[in-house]
């Protein structure tokens, strides 16, 4: 089991799932939203090797936690994995528009510094702008797009410039999801949870639960579910590939 997205410090229970989440997935990405939360949690999670923490400041609080972007930044060449970061366009953060771009493309450009990183972007109403940014450091690593829902011109141009796609189940049940999700090429889909804030059955997704994508991931993709499992794993070396060693 693998899961690209996750906010395991959020889940009620995050001290009582932390050791069966090491243990069925290989891999957990656990993304932050400000960068003291990544030094506390990098610390809680210490000792569980299948989890690594990603280190982020999400656009949804840049306004309250602008403060801690010079901790971001310098932070950045300690940390393997970037995220969540990124700009959201929503009416509801309209107003930090702005200070939003300037954090993530000052995020950018310090991972293309350090030599690039694994990034897991949210892209909420902004993925041109995004995208924009991602074209003018084009060394920052390898972005993820995770949840993207975005117009198929802005994924075309996302394709086009090899960007990952993390997927969760939520996004699955919706016709918008899987008519995005038919048009990314198979060998860019990663699994995603997204939990605790994406739910099905008024439960929160679990990590050991993104690869459930799969089921649905088979119907779209024509295969057999078994195929559409290796697709994911082989999707994963790949990116294995590009992690900072």
């Amino acid at each position: 089991m693998i899961d690209l997205h996750t906010h395991l410090d959020l889940y009620p229970n995050a001290l009582d799932i932390l050791a069966r989440v090491n243990k069925e997935n290989r891999f957990t990405l656990a993304v932050t939203t400000s960068p003291r939360a990544w030094v506390a949690t990098s610390q809680v999670f210490k000792g569980h090797e299948n989890i690594k923490v990603a280190l982020g400041l999400h656009p949804e609080v840049a306004d309250q936690k602008f403060n801690e972007l010079d901790l971001l930044l310098s932070s950045i060449h300690k940390a393997n994995f970037i995220g969540e970061v990124g700009i959201d366009g929503s009416a509801r953060y309209s107003k930090t528009f702005e200070k939003q771009g300037l954090i993530f493309d000052n995020t950018i450009r310090e991972c293309e510094k350090v030599g690039g990183r694994i990034i897991s972007i949210h892209s909420r109403g902004a993925a041109s702008k995004i995208l924009s940014i991602i074209r003018k450091y084009p060394s920052c690593g390898t972005p993820i797009l995770h949840w993207f829902c975005g117009s198929i011109t802005e994924l075309k141009e996302a394709v086009e410039m090899k960007c990952f796609f993390s997927v969760n189940p939520l996004m699955l049940k919706s016709k918008k999801g899987k008519d995005l999700v038919s048009r990314i090429p198979s060998k860019l889909v990663l699994p995603e949870s997204d939990g605790p804030f994406a739910t099905l059955n008024n439960k929160p997704i679990m990590p050991w639960e993104a690869m459930d994508i799969c089921t649905d991931l088979s119907k779209i993709w024509n295969m057999p579910i078994s195929d559409s499992k290796r697709q994911m794993m082989s999707n994963f070396e790949r990116l294995n590939a590009h992690f900072p060693q």
